[in-house]
C-alpha cells in the first residue's frame, strides 16, 4: 500500500479561525485517502521551537512514498521559513520520498495521487 504523510500548520496556532472546524476538515482529508487505498498519516506543527523536531520524527518514522505539504504553509509568507524547514527536513529524513503541494485542506488526496 503507498503511503503518504501530510505536514501542515495546525490550526490552534491561527488566530480568529475555528480550528475546531479547520481540525475536522483535516481528519476528513485523511479518512480519504484511506479510500484511495493510501496509509496516510498528518503532522501539524505551529512555528515555533519545537516545528523542526516533530516533523523530522514524522519523517523518520517510515519510509513515505510522498510527502504532502499544505499550502497554508506555502502560501503564507510569514511561514515562509517554516516552508523552507520543511523542504529541507523532507530530503535529510525522508530522501526517497516525492513531494507534493496541496491548494487546499481539501485536495492533499489529489496532490499525493501525482505522485504515487
Amino acid at each position: 500500500m503507498a503511503s503518504a504523510l501530510v505536514l501542515g500548520y495546525d490550526p490552534q496556532a491561527i488566530p480568529g479561525v475555528d480550528a475546531e472546524a479547520l481540525r475536522a476538515a483535516l481528519d476528513a482529508e485523511l479518512a480519504r485517502f484511506g479510500e484511495h487505498g493510501i496509509d496516510a498519516a498528518m503532522t501539524l506543527v505551529a512555528f515555533d521551537a519545537a516545528a523542526e523536531s516533530v516533523l523530522a520524527r514524522s519523517l523518520g518514522e517510515r519510509p513515505w512514498d510522498v510527502v504532502v505539504i499544505g499550502a497554508g504553509v506555502r502560501k503564507t509568507e510569514p511561514l515562509l521559513p517554516l516552508f523552507e524547514r520543511m523542504v529541507n527536513l523532507i530530503r535529510r529524513h525522508a530522501p526517497g520520498a516525492a513531494i507534493a503541494f496541496n491548494t487546499n485542506g481539501g485536495d492533499s488526496v489529489e496532490a499525493a495521487r501525482r505522485w504515487l
